[in-house]
Order: C-alpha cells, then sequence, then structure tokens
C-alpha cells in the first residue's frame, strides 16, 4: 500500500539526485517558482545528493530511477518519483495538492 502525508504535514521537500548539481538544482528552483505562485511560502525545498538524505526525511522528490535507493535510506518518508527533470506534471500535482491542502500519495 502506498505511503501518503497531509499537506499540512509537509514542512520541506527534500529533491534528491546522485551528485546534488545540475539539471536537478535547475528543478529545484523550478519548484520554488512554482510553489511561489501558488502562494506556498512556508515550505523549504532542499536540494541534496542521495548520499547526504536523512534517515528521518518525511517528502521526497526524486527520479524514478532513484525510488528504490531513496526508500531504503529513508525508508518512512513518502516518495513521489518524476521522469523528467523539467516540467514534469508530478511537480505540478504536487504544488496543487499543498495548495488544496490535500494528501500526497507516494508514487514510483
Amino acid at each position: 500500500m502506498p505511503k501518503s502525508i497531509q499537506a499540512s504535514d509537509v514542512s520541506t521537500i527534500i529533491f534528491v539526485c546522485e551528485a546534488g548539481i545540475g539539471s536537478s538544482l535547475m528543478s529545484v528552483n523550478a519548484l520554488k517558482k512554482k510553489l511561489k505562485l501558488a502562494k506556498i511560502e512556508n515550505i523549504n525545498v532542499m536540494h541534496l545528493a542521495s548520499s547526504r538524505l536523512p534517515q528521518d526525511a518525511k517528502f521526497v522528490l526524486c527520479h524514478k530511477g532513484m525510488s528504490k535507493l531513496v526508500r531504503t535510506r529513508a525508508p518512512e518518508a513518502v516518495v513521489v518519483g518524476f521522469n523528467f527533470f523539467f516540467n514534469d506534471p508530478v511537480f505540478d500535482k504536487v504544488v496543487k495538492a499543498l495548495a488544496d491542502k490535500a494528501e500526497i500519495v507516494e508514487e514510483n
């Protein structure tokens, strides 16, 4: 059964990548802009290499190819995977759920 988290319980989004540079950093900035446009200002967006992911992470965005690794490193986290670093519909879905104060369900 997929894990979920209420939008009200999300204070930090950890955007995980392999090295912590390049495309993923640009994706983080794009996500921050989407949150700002949606007037969501109370959520911190962190960009971390997978090796630095804290075990107690609550909510993580990562490329689908890294989902299994992320779940191993942060077993209690809700992990939402995406396919594309730019304009993946998952980012809009997460922002909408946060704006609507809805439940966010884990995706591979």
